[in-house]
């Protein structure tokens, strides 16, 4: 009896908890699991290995694996024995401070092109940050006309909180064009960065 498991889309441990559900009970046949992303992949062959079962994997897409996991007897159903590689950080704990828009010391054009690049690549991540934070220079980002709009949309669409100093934009001059995220102030800024399993500054 063959069986197919779509966990795309799913956090760990879940792709796990859901193929070991789906493999009780199973005496011969194959169990194929989609998931979108490479720890996935990992945890599904550890698994599998744990039962002595036999798996394979392959890459179909950019954010899509296929584990092919084969079943010759019976398949204990518990999975408290599992242990999962680490998907850290998997609640996206981690806090991006910019208060520049330029990246770098040394050529000011060079240094746009590189906080560009910078933000647009903070967009593709797997895991993405809890909260960017964009204080001094950095307000220049958030507002009407910043060459990031797009990647910082794009993170705050899918959660990410964007926070410009209120201070900041007010100096200026900046307040009536905050184009993403909301205002806050600096209280709010400390209590964000003190929170944070991790900072990250450009």
């Amino acid at each position: 009896m063959n069986k197919a498991l779509d966990a795309r889309g799913m956090a760990c441990p879940m792709p796990v908890v859901k193929a070991t559900q789906a493999l009780a009970g199973m005496t011969e046949g194959v169990l194929e699991v989609r998931v979108d992303n490479a720890v996935a992949v990992e945890n599904l062959k550890r698994m599998a290995d744990q039962k002595g079962l036999r798996v394979e994997a392959k890459q179909a897409g950019e954010k899509d694996f296929v584990v092919t996991i084969s079943v010759s007897g019976p398949v204990e159903a518990g999975t408290e024995e599992i242990e999962c590689v680490s998907c850290a950080p998997a609640d996206g704990n981690f806090v991006v401070a910019v208060d520049t828009d330029i990246m770098g010391r040394g050529s000011e054009e060079l240094g746009k092109t590189l906080m560009k690049g910078f933000l647009f690549a903070l967009s593709q991540l797997e895991v993405l940050p809890k909260t960017v934070l964009f204080y001094n220079g950095g307000a220049r980002l958030t507002v009407e006309g910043s060459d990031s709009l797009e990647d910082l949309k794009n993170m705050a669409a899918q959660g990410v909180e964007i926070l410009t100093c209120g201070t900041c934009l007010n100096y200026y001059g900046l307040t009536e064009k905050l184009a993403v995220g909301s205002v806050t102030n600096m209280y709010t800024i400390v209590e964000k960065l003190a929170q944070a399993g991790k900072v990250i500054k450009p």
